[in-house]
């Protein structure tokens, strides 16, 4: 085994979108466990869009990442030394403390147990995990949708977006996706279930999205904004609802977009039709309903009810581009990448 840990670190905060330069790759000692810690073998790293409000000094829900200081993530990892006695060798284990590393030092309070022998457990960090808490919390907490509501999400084939659809179908609703390209649009069809996708690169992509929603919007889960919330707003209806957990279009935004103040316009959208908009970070008070969460998405996948796809990477120091292209849509599906082997 290495003595050696490869980890990146934020090597200075991105203007704009981010670039290499802004990550540092730094190879130092492997922590050493003391007594109750454990060392922790970084399995599975997660690529996740909020990383990015994470590298920016501006106020927000979480604390930014220090300049010089480990780019930060959720992590499966299993146990290589254990000096507490509730974890063993072996051990699969999820935790958000672990970062872009290959070993981290914990103990143990910031771990979730994984089992001995898991059948895929990168899926924590996806399905399973905080995208997928995101999808059934912010849909059925927030989002209420009714038998016979129409559904739309957009990055609909992004491990939040497809959730989200797919349990939008569960509870009765239509589900109309929003996505980037064609072949994403018939992944979400012809896969996920979606009743349509509607590419938002067509030049007619406000008309078709129209079409596709001919009785108007109830639900909006928005995660991207930008254009695609000014083509979905005209179309929502009385009393409708948007969980908003995201803006990935705008985090790399350095000043507001040109053009007329339409901050008026939206305020008076939101009056007449009385719209709801409610915007959440995912631990934010919602832990109690994690165990309704696990036990009803096992068994949608056991059922057959979701699918699921995983964009499986390799190498710790692909993260930096992997992250970026993340970040400019180019993922498809939940972006994963393996740093280490299994034990």
């Amino acid at each position: 085994m290495t003595d050696t840990n490869q980890r990146i670190v934020l090597a200075s905060r991105p203007v704009g979108e981010p670039t290499a330069a802004n990550f540092r790759v730094e190879t130092v000692a492997k922590p050493v466990p003391a007594d109750g810690q454990v060392l922790l073998r970084n399995i599975y790293l997660s690529l996740d869009p909020y990383m990015r409000g994470r590298m920016s000094d501006a106020k927000s829900y979480a604390d930014p990442i220090a300049v010089n200081d480990v780019m930060v993530g959720g992590t499966v990892c299993q146990v290589e030394m254990s000096n507490h006695p509730d974890y063993a060798v072996g051990e699969w284990v999820l935790t958000y403390q672990g970062g872009w590393q290959q070993y981290a030092v914990t103990d143990g309070q910031d771990l979730v147990k994984l089992g001995k022998e898991p059948t895929l457990p990168s899926y924590a960090l996806g399905v399973l995990g905080m995208p997928g808490f995101t999808a059934y919390v912010g849909l059925l907490d927030f989002g209420e949708p009714k038998p016979g509501e129409t559904v739309v999400v957009a990055a609909a084939t992004g491990p939040v977006g497809a959730t989200v659809g797919q349990i939008a179908k569960i509870k009765g609703c239509r589900a109309v996706g929003i996505a980037g390209g064609a072949e994403k649009c018939r992944h979400a069809v012809e896969v996920l279930g979606f009743d349509a996708c509607i590419d938002h690169k067509a030049p007619d992509f406000a008309e078709q999205l129209a079409a596709a929603c001919a009785d108007g919007i109830d639900v909006y889960f928005e995660n991207v904004g930008g254009k695609v919330f000014d083509t979905v707003l005209p179309l929502l209806n009385a009393h409708a609802r948007i969980p908003l957990c995201g803006l990935v279009s705008q985090y790399n935004a350095t000043e507001l977009p040109a053009g007329p103040d339409r901050s008026g316009m939206l305020m008076v959208q939101l009056l007449v039709k009385r719209i709801k908009v409610q915007g959440f970070i995912i631990f934010d008070g919602n832990q109690h309903r994690y165990p309704a969460f696990a036990k009803d998405m096992q068994q949608w996948l056991s059922e057959g009810k979701i699918q699921y796809r995983e964009q499986l990477e390799q190498g710790l120091e692909t993260a930096p581009q992997h992250l970026i292209d993340l970040l400019n849509g180019k993922n498809f599906g939940k972006v994963v990448v393996q740093v280490n082997q299994p034990l």
